[in-house]
């Protein structure tokens, strides 16, 4: 991709620089790549304009968003709009994280460009990109940082590889655990693949 294509994608310039040395580190190197990873990313973090999970929730969106853990509307009002009370109850026992109690359904909640989420995926970032999200998760809402941590997750799940087979519905499971927003995934990773071949 170059700045002219950039350009046409309709993200803001900050993200060139972090974009560019995701695709150099972690070999996006073809138009397939490049707009699945910037396709899901766009869907996962509004356009770019969320890199930190929004668990702000009514009640009906509780019980539509997670029908199993709110199974009534008396125990989704308990819920409601209290972000890390949501994240410590969806999120417990789950991704390497501890119970309700422990807080880390709140502390690694989703962050980076792909929504990072849990424990386990914060340590396999920490690992591989050397910095300490997972005593310090906030580090994922920096802008070069949400990227990087991104491109790590990207490449630890054998995206590329999905990519160059352009299976964008089994990116989407590996990325979100279900197949929310497919459709809407798709279209940009079509309209992207335009732009950039």
């Amino acid at each position: 991709m170059n700045q002219e294509q950039f350009l046409k994608i309709g993200i803001s310039m900050e993200w060139w620089l972090p974009l560019k040395d995701v695709f150099d580190r972690f070999d996006l190197n073809t138009p397939n790549r490049q707009a699945a990873f910037i396709g899901q990313c766009f869907y996962e973090s509004a356009g770019f304009t969320e890199i930190e999970e929004n668990l702000n929730y009514s009640t009906e969106a509780l019980m539509k968003t997670w029908p199993s853990r709110f199974p009534t509307i008396a125990f989704a009002k308990l819920y409601a709009n209290a972000p890390a009370a949501i994240a410590n109850l969806v999120y417990a026992n789950r991704m390497g994280n501890g119970d309700k109690a422990s807080g880390d359904g709140w502390k690694y909640r989703g962050r980076g460009l792909i929504q990072i989420t849990g424990r386990d995926n914060y340590k396999v970032i920490n690992d591989s990109l050397k910095n300490d999200c997972v005593n310090n998760p906030d580090q994922l809402t920096e802008i070069g940082n949400a990227a990087l941590a991104s491109g790590q997750f990207w490449v630890n799940h054998g995206l590329n590889e999905l990519a160059d087979e352009k299976d964008w519905d089994q990116i989407t499971q590996r990325i979100n655990g279900g197949l929310l927003g497919v459709q809407v995934r798709r279209a940009k990773i079509n309209e992207l693949l335009k732009v950039l071949s």
